[in-house]
């Protein structure tokens, strides 16, 4: 008799669930976490406000798997667990990788809606200001600061304050990224910013790295 491996399969109830986040998180997106009602999270569904409230016992039950989510996206995650002496061999290449997933945030939708809800409950919820703070800004930081802190040890880039540097790369990523945003909230194009951030790796790299002279004999 052959196994059944229908265990492997998402239930009804877990695909239910999984459309309950994605219709929430669509909708807190484009209207607001405060605007968004659970009427309107069902109605976007089709089904009955008790029906969600089988999977949510309230919005707030939704925003709080959102924020989980949050944390495993690609938006926190930037250095795929390497370690600095790992992640400082790729050089120039490791913070081209950086900007380049920041830039196809704005291209992913759910990556992008996520990355708005993270901005617009920041000010309101304590939760999401402590993953920010946490993950988002001192986990990635901390991290690119260590690899850099490696390179100069190799001599790769020139000696200076590794967590400043780290900062100073970061800092014009979130800015393109909220400008990319926005430029496609309006619907506008973002061709002229989208090329910023492979330009700002350039600029930092070119900054940083450390000529290596000839020596003569």
């Amino acid at each position: 008799m052959p196994e059944n491996t229908n265990h492997s399969l998402p239930s009804k109830g877990a695909k239910t669930k999984e459309k309950i986040l994605k219709t929430a998180l669509r909708l807190f997106a484009s209207k607001g976490y405060k605007a968004t009602t659970v009427r309107d999270i069902a109605g976007a569904m089709g089904i009955k406000q008790s029906a969600l409230y089988n999977h949510f016992k309230n919005k707030d039950a939704i925003l709080e798997a959102l924020v989980e989510q949050l944390t495993s996206s690609a938006i926190v995650h930037l250095f795929d667990g390497k370690t600095p002496q790992e992640a400082a061999k790729g050089g120039k290449a490791l913070l081209m990788g950086i900007a380049t997933r920041f830039k196809l945030m704005g291209f992913d939708n759910k990556n992008e809606a996520l990355f708005k809800l993270l901005m617009q409950e920041m000010f309101r919820n304590e939760h999401i200001r402590e993953i920010y703070n946490e993950y988002f800004y001192q986990e990635n930081v901390k991290a690119l600061s260590a690899a850099l802190f490696v390179m100069m040890q190799e001599e790769t880039i020139r000696s200076g304050d590794p967590l400043l540097l780290a900062n100073e790369f970061f800092a014009p990523l979130f800015f393109y990224q909220m400008q990319v945003s926005l430029l496609k909230l309006d619907k506008k194009s973002t061709s002229s910013v989208v090329t910023l951030f492979e330009k700002h790796v350039d600029f930092f790299w070119d900054s940083i790295k450390l000529e290596k002279r000839d020596t003569l004999f």
